[in-house]
């Protein structure tokens, strides 16, 4: 978790007695063949074998320096990373990796499809990084609390009413005339409606006239796994760009507490309409996981996994357009869609926290 915001992780941390949160240097690399490289990888092009730092910063150069001739309009993502980093490190790392990440082309997204979460740099900050190292990004640091993810999820959950939070119980509709929701429970009437739900889905279950097409995604195929012993110190991300590795990500938990046995989340990216065969995708994860050097004669001892689907929503031109466009007429019949999924955008946990209390001030005035 990453926080601008010290008053909302001080919010968050009152309502979590007890609990022990550290705040960690982010420690992530790239696996490039048989080096690790420093991530971001256009920042660390001077850790490549000669010939290959060679070309990458001929390249850059190249695609950034004056008078190198004018230069075509970024049309989309991939566009970007050509035009701004030149064809190695595009070719390299940049475009093979998020190609798996998103599971798509890269040409199908808008140019700001990350937004600030990118990774720019710069000839003189590619310069400069090869004699003092500055990999600070926006989330240098990180914080974890001691028993999870949910710990957070448990401290929003104590400010709400007893008896306010409904579980299993999905919303099958939304009138918005009469402005009435529907569950397989109940019918509840509303003021205003708020929905993080992918906007998409929100959209069919309020009967909102769309086009289909506008919308696409990837799911991603997370992977939970603890072994007997302990793996790789001193690491907290791995990023994957080979394309003969099933993964794209592999996260340490192990390393934030120091742990003594290896617990790590392995991330596959996959089309919306791909077919998961999850013991058939574990046994391939755990074989490339041998393969990376990542586990050499570990056991397995507790697994689980998960499809998050949607994980990453595809930022594009149209999908710009028709979500500002239709929050607006949801908007006009009390129905507000925020947060990453409601609002069809790339963004942090914090800034779904603070487009919701951004909202509620709203309601309050």
């Amino acid at each position: 978790f990453h926080f601008k915001h010290p008053e909302i992780e001080a919010w968050l941390r009152e309502r979590m007695p007890g609990q022990e949160v550290r705040t960690v240097a982010k420690k992530s690399f790239i696996r490039y063949g048989e080096r690790m490289v420093d991530f971001p990888f256009q920042k660390n092009i001077h850790q490549l074998p000669p010939e290959e730092f060679v070309d990458c910063l001929h390249d850059l150069y190249f695609a950034r320096a004056p008078g190198a001739g004018p230069k075509a309009p970024e049309g989309n993502f991939k566009e970007m990373l050509y035009a701004r980093f030149g064809r190695s490190i595009a070719e390299k790392f940049l475009i093979p990796y998020n190609e798996k990440l998103y599971a798509c082309d890269l040409a199908a997204l808008d140019r700001d499809a990350m937004g600030r979460f990118f990774p720019h740099a710069d000839l003189d900050d590619v310069i400069r990084n090869m004699r003092v190292a500055d990999n600070a990004s926006y989330n240098a640091t990180f914080t974890y609390p001691e028993g999870g993810a949910i710990e957070y999820v448990k401290a929003i959950a104590s400010a709400v009413r007893e008896g306010g939070i409904a579980l299993e119980e999905p919303l099958l509709a939304v009138d918005l005339e009469r402005r009435v929701a529907t569950t397989p429970r109940r019918r509840i009437a509303f003021t205003r409606l708020v929905s993080s739900a992918p906007f998409h889905r929100l959209l069919r279950l309020c009967a909102v006239p769309h086009d289909p097409s506008v919308w696409s995604w990837n799911k991603v195929l997370v992977f939970n796994l603890g072994f007997d012993r302990k793996g790789p110190d001193d690491v907290h991300w791995m990023y994957f760009p080979d394309r003969g590795c099933s993964f794209y990500r592999v996260g340490f938990y192990d390393n934030i507490f120091h742990t003594d046995r290896l617990s790590v989340y392995v991330e596959i990216g996959l089309p919306p309409d791909a077919e998961v065969d999850v013991e058939a995708a574990r046994a391939r994860v755990l074989d490339d996981m041998r393969a990376q050097g990542l586990i050499d004669g570990h056991r397995l001892v507790a697994w689980h996994s998960v499809v998050m689907d949607p994980a990453y929503v595809h930022i594009t031109q149209r999908s710009l357009a028709e979500v500002a466009r239709l929050k607006a007429e949801l908007a006009s019949k009390g129905v507000h869609s925020i947060g990453r999924y409601g609002g069809w955008t790339y963004c942090s946990i914090e800034d779904n926290l603070i487009e919701a209390r951004a909202l509620a001030e709203d309601f309050d005035a």
